[in-house]
């Protein structure tokens, strides 16, 4: 599970228009119609290409869990791409995107400032350009851990330095310890 990934997914689903099929039987013919036929859909989902074709015909309805959360994932993944691109454009050029999350925040600064890590709850609106550097990235493949350096870069910039108002001289933002992660375009 990706944290930060599933986070920037999540947001982008909240810009469908119609809700993603709920049951067996519609999620495998929304897949079988995107990938082409039962085949690539019993590669995708690790099952055989039989029991597919006797969920496109409703001859099964009720997958075992581990199925249906693959089932679900891959859907969702697939489900109105020109909205989940539109909804991107938009955070990335003009909207930004708003992260909400309750995590231990620190960062590293010159002797004699209060530098401890405290966990706080912070609810911060980003400038379009660290969505867009959080989409990219994404696209791109980058790990967890990458994400969250960016968005820690991100919320140095805008909470703790104000833009460059306050705090000119620190160098690093730990964000560690996170309990709430949740973004918002």
């Amino acid at each position: 599970m990706s944290l930060f990934g599933d986070g920037l997914d999540a947001a982008v689903q909240k810009a469908f228009t119609r809700p993603a099929p709920k049951s067996a039987g519609p999620q495998m013919r929304y897949l079988v119609k995107q990938l082409g036929g039962t085949k690539p859909v019993a590669q995708v989902l690790r099952i055989s290409q039989r029991t597919v074709e006797r969920y496109v015909k409703d001859q099964i309805k009720k997958p075992r869990p581990d199925l249906a959360a693959r089932l679900e994932r891959e859907v969702k993944a697939r489900w109105q791409p020109q909205i989940r691109a539109k909804a991107r454009q938009k955070a990335a050029t003009t909207g930004g995107i708003v992260v909400d999350t309750r995590a231990r925040l620190g960062y590293t600064a010159p002797i004699g400032s209060t530098d401890q890590d405290r966990i706080r709850h912070l609810t911060v609106a980003l400038p379009p350009r660290y969505a867009a550097r959080l989409f990219d990235a994404q696209e791109a493949g980058a790990t967890d851990h990458q994400l969250q350096e960016i968005a820690a870069g991100a919320l140095k910039e805008v909470y703790f330095q104000d833009g460059g108002r306050r705090a000119g001289s620190l160098e690093e933002v730990r964000f560690t310890d996170i309990e709430h992660l949740e973004f918002d375009l």
